[in-house]
């Protein structure tokens, strides 16, 4: 208590000198004085109101335990006289039980007595409910039958009741009863044959199936009343509890898995449509059982039985048994198809579980599917290893068909644009699209896989396609007057590769969602690189007939006989016109780059003609005589060229200028300006060789030896060239045989053999030329690759 005080005071203390911390502060000590004592005369009196509280809650607590105290007192006392009522009664109730025992013999002889009559007329009304029953009324059948059991069950109920152990009288009374049972079991034969023809008889006739459900609500109640009686007694009649009502959703679900698995009408021996019209058939029943059940059953039974939505169950896992059954059996890729767009498309459309008459109580989302991911995965894997045999075989068989039209007398059908075709590319694609068409109707991802799957069977497929364009043109080769339409059927095969890449730009257009877009397009490349291939081939044969033909007069070129006034270039224009014009039946972008390489090669072969030395002019005049002419013939060839790229609005490349530019070192009458000449030549094509200048200079006929030298020498003297890729060269096509090709390094080609030989690397594009062996030509490029297609020989960096 002195410690709190000493607190108290020292709280004060500290208080008051906060509050006169100032001299100015003394005035207010009377107001601080005065709102201390209103401050503590309301925590006095806050005390002082809560103790009361707390001395009127003892006092009521103490005015209780006394009251309850009393209580108690009183209960003790009753319980005492009761406990004397007790003692004394026992003598009077055992004087009682000779009344107890008259009691229940009385109630034994009423019963009987009130049975006697139904006893008496038990065959009578076996009988009776036997004919009820054979004529189909089988609600009096069974009012007559639940009195039959009633007089059987009350009779045996009171025999229990006297003597439980007495078995003799108990096995009387069942046997009088016999009948009783077999009769249950008539009436629930027909009642099961109703409900198994219930979706018929709800149509027909109503009311039965509704005495149906009444019969069996009835020995519901009996069940309920019996097992409820048997907890008091412990008794329970022969054949109860009858438990109908769990029988007949047995029968029901029986009954729908019979249904179900009958709907199957053939086999895959007498149909190959057999698994169509069967899931066909179990669309068709279900969704009109269901129909009906909804709008009918409903209304005869109880809404407790919610008989739709077990119904509905029901129909949900027969048919996933079914489908398991037929998943497990060894379908073919057709029949897995139907199968799945049955289980994972049909199922839940419109056309069966969404229809819109079993809307609301029909929610599609909610349902379980009728195959696990497990199962569906492996129809899956087995329909894609099976359509993959199928597609190979597939190809195989369209291209063996093809082939077949290639050797054909007639010219092949042409597009609605009059380009020739066969009918391959259609063949391939609509396989294509039917097999993506049918993946769709399953699932996006597998008709990704599917188009995937496509591709790379189209990519191996080119690759046999390109082995076939090859032999056929080389069969062709060793006589070429056979086929018949070769070139025909060579430009089909040719636009057939630009169809073929539209179809696959198609395919992927419409089959081939944005987000996987990516991924599938990886696949491409390679197969637009086979089309291209293939074309190429068919355009380098086609240019081989031209130049097989053109042989001739190309020999003829800067000969004494062309000096003299042949017409081999005129020979030359309108042999190539004429075969362009054939050649009008080929697509644009093939076309186009037969054009530019028909240029480029005509152009090669005249350069090679110059730089052959076949003629060597002997004066001024000839020299001018033969560098017009070449330049007549290059503008000839140029407008040839014009005129047959006139169709693509592009300018073709200035390949005859090269021919000018020669002619023009040719034409030169001053031997003196010829160096310049020539370093004007090599500064332009600098990939021209010192053999190549001295064949020009040989053709002139006026260079001595010494000057040959002289200006190969000072040449070779001055700046080195870069080596630019991007123009045109006068001399590399010179350095390469057909047919031949290579990567990476740089390699050498021996003039006296048409083979590549890897002599060393070239570490710089000026290296002097007498640094290679002799008889070895450069080919000054690293990592080239020259493309293996005959008469398209472009090197490409």
């Amino acid at each position: 208590m002195k410690e709190t005080d000493r607190e108290a005071v020292a709280t004060a203390v500290q208080r008051v000198a906060g509050m006169l911390q100032r001299p100015d502060q003394l005035e207010k000590v009377e107001q601080y004085r005065r709102r201390e004592a209103r401050k503590k005369a309301s925590v006095e009196a806050r005390l002082k109101a809560a103790i009361q509280s707390q001395l009127d809650g003892v006092r009521t607590g103490l005015s209780q335990l006394h009251t309850a105290l009393s209580d108690v007192q009183d209960i003790q006392r009753s319980l005492a006289d009761v406990s004397k009522d007790w003692r004394q009664s026992i003598n009077t109730i055992e004087s009682l039980r000779d009344v107890k025992d008259a009691v229940v013999r009385h109630s034994q002889l009423a019963a009987a007595v009130e049975n006697l009559k139904n006893i008496f007329s038990v065959p009578e009304i076996v009988r009776e409910t036997q004919d009820l029953i054979e004529q189909g009324e089988l609600l009096q059948a069974h009012r007559k039958l639940m009195d039959l059991e009633c007089s059987r069950d009350g009779l045996m109920y009171e025999q229990y009741r006297m003597d439980s152990g007495n078995a003799r009288d108990m096995t009387l009374i069942h046997s009088y009863f016999g009948s009783t049972q077999g009769l249950s079991d008539e009436l629930a034969k027909q009642l099961w044959v109703v409900l198994q023809r219930s979706l018929v008889t709800v149509r027909r006739d109503p009311t039965l199936l509704v005495s149906v459900v009444r019969i069996i609500e009835r020995e519901e109640k009996i069940d309920r009343r019996i097992l409820d009686r048997k907890k008091q007694t412990g008794f329970i009649p022969p054949g109860r509890p009858k438990n109908w009502k769990e029988k007949m959703f047995a029968i029901l679900e029986r009954t729908v898995t019979t249904r179900i698995e009958g709907t199957q009408a053939d086999t895959r021996e007498s149909d190959r449509m057999w698994l169509v019209r069967h899931l066909e058939i179990i669309r068709k029943c279900v969704l009109d059982d269901l129909i009906v059940t909804r709008n009918l059953m409903v209304q005869c039974f109880p809404p407790r039985y919610q008989i739709f939505r077990s119904l509905l169950n029901v129909y949900h896992q027969a048919l996933s048994t079914r489908m398991q059954e037929l998943a497990s059996e060894d379908l073919e890729a057709n029949e897995i198809v139907s199968l799945l767009t049955w289980v994972l498309n049909t199922y839940t459309s419109a056309e069966m579980m969404g229809n819109a008459e079993l809307a609301p109580e029909v929610d599609v989302g909610v349902l379980e599917p009728l195959l696990s991911p497990n199962v569906v995965s492996e129809l899956l894997d087995t329909y894609m290893s099976t359509l993959t045999s199928n597609i190979i075989a597939w190809l195989r068989k369209a291209l063996e068909t093809d082939k077949k039209d290639w050797v054909k007398e007639t010219e092949p059908e042409a597009d609605q644009d009059g380009y020739y075709q066969t009918t391959l590319p259609a063949i391939v694609f609509q396989m294509f699209e039917q097999n993506l068409q049918v993946a769709a109707q399953i699932s996006e991802d597998l008709k990704t896989k599917v188009l995937v799957l496509c591709l790379q069977q189209m990519n191996s497929f080119l690759s046999r396609y390109k082995e076939e364009v090859q032999l056929y043109r080389e069969e062709h080769l060793r006589k070429r007057q056979h086929p018949h339409c070769y070139v025909q059927y060579m430009i089909a095969l040719i636009n057939n590769c630009q169809t073929l890449k539209e179809s696959i730009v198609s395919l992927k257009r419409k089959y081939l969602q944005h987000d996987t877009e990516e991924g599938v397009s990886l696949s491409q490349p390679s197969v637009d690189g086979l089309l291209d291939a293939i074309a190429e081939e068919g355009c380098s044969s086609l240019l081989e007939e031209i130049f097989l033909d053109l042989e001739h007069h190309l020999s003829e070129l800067m000969t004494k006989k062309w000096l003299l006034g042949s017409n081999a270039v005129d020979i030359i224009c309108v042999t190539v016109e004429d075969y362009f014009n054939d050649f009008a039946k080929i697509k644009k972008p093939y076309r186009k780059r037969m054009i530019a390489e028909a240029h480029r090669r005509v152009v090669q072969e005249y350069l090679r003609a110059v730089l052959q030395k076949r003629i060597s002019f002997r004066s001024a005049e000839e020299r001018k005589e033969g560098a017009e002419r070449m330049g007549r013939e290059a503008e000839q060839l140029r407008f040839l060229f014009c005129k047959l790229a006139s169709g693509f609005g592009e300018e073709m490349d200035g390949h005859c200028d090269t021919i000018v530019a020669v002619a023009e070192v040719i034409k030169l009458t001053d031997p003196s300006l010829l160096y310049l000449e020539v370093s004007t030549l090599v500064s332009k094509y600098p990939d021209i060789r010192d053999d190549h200048i001295g064949a020009l200079l040989a053709v002139r006929g006026d260079a001595s030896r010494d000057m040959k030298q002289t200006i190969i020498e000072t040449l070779e003297q001055g700046p080195a060239q870069a080596f630019r890729t991007e123009e045109w060269m006068l001399c590399s096509d010179f350095l390469l045989t057909r047919g031949e090709k290579f990567t990476g390094g740089t390699f050498f080609l021996e003039e006296s053999k048409p083979k590549w030989r890897h002599y060393g690397v070239l570490t710089s594009v000026a290296q002097k030329r007498r640094d290679l062996p002799p008889g070895f030509l450069p080919v000054c490029c690293l990592n080239i690759h020259v493309n293996p297609v005959p008469c398209m020989t472009r090197l490409s960096v």
